[in-house]
C-alpha cells in the first residue's frame, strides 16, 4: 500500500507543475512589455520598489532580493508603513511591483491614489486579471492558476509559487537584457561561495616557482624525474628555447615508458614526452580549472601566459581546496 503521506506530496507536486505549466501558457507580450518598462526605468537610475502582503508579502521579499542581486536595484515597500511615511523610498519614474493574487487587497487598493501622485510605473502581478488593482496598473503580469495545492483550495501554495517563478523569469529577462554578467554577479556576492568562484583567477590558485616544475625537452629523463621530485609534483613542463610549452611529462608517461624492455633513462625526455597538453590562461577562473579536472582525465593542469610559457600548475591534489567553490 502506498504511503499516503508520500501521496499527498506527489499530489502536490503535481498540482503545482499544472499552475506553472497554465502560468507559462498564458504569458504574453504584456511580459516583454514589462521587462522593457524595467530595463528603461533601471539605465535611468530608477528601481524597483516591491509591495505584497501576507503571503504575497514574502513571496515579494525574495523577488526584490533575486532582483537586487542580479544588478536590478530593487526595495520592498511595506502597504502599511508606506501610509505613515515610508512612500519617501519612492521617486518619481520608479517602477512599483504590486502582488497580490485576488488584485482586491485593501492595503494595495488604498496605497495606489499616493503612487499615481508619485508618477511611478505600475505593474501588477495578479491571478484575477479584471480585479481593482489589475485594472489600475499600467501593465499586468498575469499568473492565474488552476486551483491551489491546499486541499481546501484555500492556502496559497500553487500561487505563490507561481508568483515566485514569475518574478525569477522577470529578474533573469532583465539581466539578459541589461547584459548582467557572471562578474557582475560575482562582484555582489564576494564573500559568498558564488562570488569566490566567479572572482578567484587561476592564477590565485595555481602553483607557482619551485612548485612549476620546468625543463626543455633534450633534457634527461633521470634529471627530468629529478626535477619532477624536487617539486613533489606529478608533471614537469617541457619549453623550448624561448620558453614556450612544448609538452607535459608525467608519471603515467614514465610507466609507460619503463614498461619497454628497452627503456633508456639518459634518453632526452622529448622523445616520451605528452604532446598538446591540456592548459588553461593564467587569467581564467579558477572554476574553469575545477571543470576541466572534472571533463578530462588529467591529473595536472599547466597554466600558461599569452605567449604559451608554463607560468603555473595546478595538481590534482590541489582539488580538495578548489572544491568550495
Amino acid at each position: 500500500m502506498k504511503d499516503p503521506y508520500l501521496q499527498r506530496a506527489d499530489e502536490v507536486f503535481a498540482i503545482e507543475m499544472e499552475a506553472l505549466e497554465a502560468v507559462r501558457q498564458s504569458l504574453g507580450s504584456s511580459f516583454g512589455q514589462v521587462v522593457a518598462s524595467l530595463v528603461g526605468i533601471l539605465n535611468q537610475r530608477g528601481k524597483i520598489v516591491v509591495v505584497g502582503v501576507g503571503k504575497s508579502g514574502n513571496i515579494g521579499r525574495k523577488i526584490a532580493a533575486t532582483l537586487t542581486s542580479t544588478g536590478s536595484t530593487s526595495v520592498v515597500l511595506d502597504s502599511v508603513d508606506a501610509m505613515h511615511g515610508d512612500l519617501g523610498l519612492v521617486s518619481e519614474g520608479d517602477a512599483v511591483l504590486l502582488l497580490s493574487y485576488s488584485g482586491e487587497t485593501s492595503e494595495l487598493i488604498d496605497l495606489i491614489p499616493a503612487l499615481r501622485r508619485l508618477k511611478v510605473h505600475l505593474i501588477g502581478m495578479c491571478g484575477a486579471v479584471k480585479s481593482t488593482v489589475a485594472k489600475a496598473c499600467d501593465h499586468l503580469l498575469q499568473v492565474t492558476i488552476p486551483r491551489e495545492a491546499c486541499p481546501f483550495n484555500l492556502a496559497p501554495t500553487s500561487s505563490t509559487t507561481a508568483m515566485l517563478v514569475m518574478g525569477d523569469a522577470l529578474a533573469m529577462a532583465v539581466l539578459e537584457a541589461r547584459g548582467f554578467r557572471k562578474e557582475d554577479f560575482a562582484s555582489r556576492h564576494p564573500a559568498g561561495a558564488i562570488g569566490r568562484a566567479l572572482l578567484l583567477r587561476v592564477s590565485d590558485v595555481m602553483r607557482s616557482g619551485d612548485r612549476n616544475p620546468k625543463a626543455s625537452t633534450d633534457t634527461p629523463i633521470k634529471e627530468a624525474l629529478l626535477i619532477m621530485g624536487k617539486a613533489k609534483s606529478g608533471c614537469v613542463s617541457l619549453v623550448d628555447q624561448e620558453g614556450k610549452l612544448q609538452g607535459v611529462f608525467t608519471d603515467g608517461d614514465l610507466r609507460r615508458y619503463l614498461s619497454a624492455e628497452d627503456y633508456d633513462l639518459d634518453a632526452s625526455v622529448g622523445r616520451i614526452m605528452t604532446q598538446n597538453p591540456i592548459t588553461v590562461d593564467h587569467d581564467a577562473l579558477a572554476v574553469e580549472a575545477l571543470n576541466l579536472f572534472d571533463s578530462q582525465p588529467i591529473d595536472d593542469l599547466i597554466v600558461v601566459d599569452e605567449a604559451q610559457r608554463p607560468v603555473g600548475l595546478i595538481d590534482s591534489q590541489d582539488l580538495p581546496k578548489l572544491k568550495w567553490m
